[in-house]
């Protein structure tokens, strides 16, 4: 399959609220997307590097500038299968979540010339996924609770609260009394304690509370430290950030530092390799949910072909379309029965509305032979 040209856009979507963590606040989607043209096939992948380098040390023009000027050259003007993808780009260190969009945008083409779903070629079983959502840091408990009553009421069967040292146990606290034992409830905490002495004090009144897990409390480089601190809670530690391939997953859980794995196909450099991750976990009776970081319905596409693998058991951060745009990329993703429909089509099974596109789109860059 030659790869005639890829381009690379940039657009910018409001989000209906500011969303904040740990890591920051996001006002818009300012994503990163692939174009690749095979013949008169496209493909698209979207980069989910943020904003700044504060979830990663990637970002959205850092993203744009490896793959204008490293990564597509790469592909650019030669046969190439989604399967070498990943090969031919090793020679560049780093930045997976942009090798992650090129390879995406590359297994779009391919599937859509074969007439085969993503889905299909992850090895989906499911064709609906259970839908969830990440709640923000709010500034007040009333504001916690009413935000999450509109999701409830939404019909969310999952919530994940955002948590950091001082805005913990009172809020998640809150919410579980004021939502009772049924609301599906977990925490993140994006890396934000310092210690496994002071994340144990601080975390450990969590235990009484029914929580699916606490994903992520320290540094993603310490695995060590997150082994110590599942051995002094009980409610299951769940890994994000120190995910970063199959092989660093294995020696998570060798080493005892998480009894849960969220998998999120940016940060382990692609889709193909999220299914790796999946694979390991899956032989070790790890359960695995797939995170979402504010795509678009290109990117949502792609985690929902991804999240109805076996091996996630878990509900993931998969939302309906209105809950980050008023108006998505695609045609709306929309919540029903508590579920996301896994789209079935060829590739991603979705494709961009080209008034939208054209209107939230800032910058374009065309690579050639």
């Amino acid at each position: 399959m030659r790869i005639d040209r890829v381009e690379i856009r940039r657009v910018s979507l409001p989000l209906v609220t500011p969303f904040r963590s740990a890591a920051g606040v996001e006002l818009d989607r300012n994503a990163v997307l692939v174009r690749t043209v095979v013949g008169d096939v496209e493909g698209w992948g979207e980069c989910v590097a943020m904003t700044a380098p504060l979830y990663s040390s990637e970002y959205a023009d850092g993203a744009a500038h490896v793959l204008i000027h490293h990564l597509a050259p790469r592909l650019v003007g030669r046969d190439v299968h989604a399967d070498a993808v990943a090969a031919v780009l090793a020679e560049v260190k780093g930045h997976p979540m942009a090798k992650a969009a090129l390879e995406l945008a590359v297994l779009d083409s391919e599937l859509r010339i074969e007439g085969r779903s993503l889905a299909a070629r992850l090895g989906a079983t499911r064709d609906r996924v259970p839908a969830g959502v990440a709640v923000g840091l709010a500034s007040s408990i009333g504001e916690l609770l009413d935000t999450v009553h509109g999701f409830v009421e939404a019909g969310y069967p999952r919530v994940k609260l955002k948590i950091e040292p001082g805005w913990d146990v009172a809020p998640v606290r809150a919410v579980r009394e004021r939502f009772g034992p049924d609301l599906l409830l977990q925490v993140d905490a994006n890396g934000s304690y310092t210690s496994v002495a002071d994340a144990a004090a601080r975390l450990a009144p969590l235990d009484d509370l029914d929580l699916l897990l606490i994903e992520q409390p320290l540094e993603d480089d310490d695995l060590e430290g997150h082994a110590d601190l599942g051995r002094r809670l009980t409610t299951p530690l769940c890994l994000d950030e120190s995910i970063t391939s199959a092989r660093a997953t294995e020696r998570a859980i060798a080493m005892g530092a998480c009894r849960v794995v969220n998998v999120k196909a940016g940060r382990v450099g692609g889709f193909l390799e999220a299914v790796r991750v999946h694979d390991v976990c899956l032989a070790a009776g790890v359960p695995v949910w797939c995170g979402g970081m504010l795509e678009t319905g290109l990117g949502r596409a792609a985690n929902l072909a991804l999240a109805a693998l076996p091996g996630f058991t878990l509900p993931g951060d998969l939302s309906a379309s209105d809950r980050w745009f008023a108006e998505d990329i695609t045609e709306p993703f929309v919540l029903d029965g508590g579920e996301l429909a896994v789209p079935d089509g060829p590739g991603l099974g979705v494709t961009p509305r080209p008034d939208v596109l054209t209107e939230h789109t800032h910058a374009v860059e065309i690579i050639r032979p």
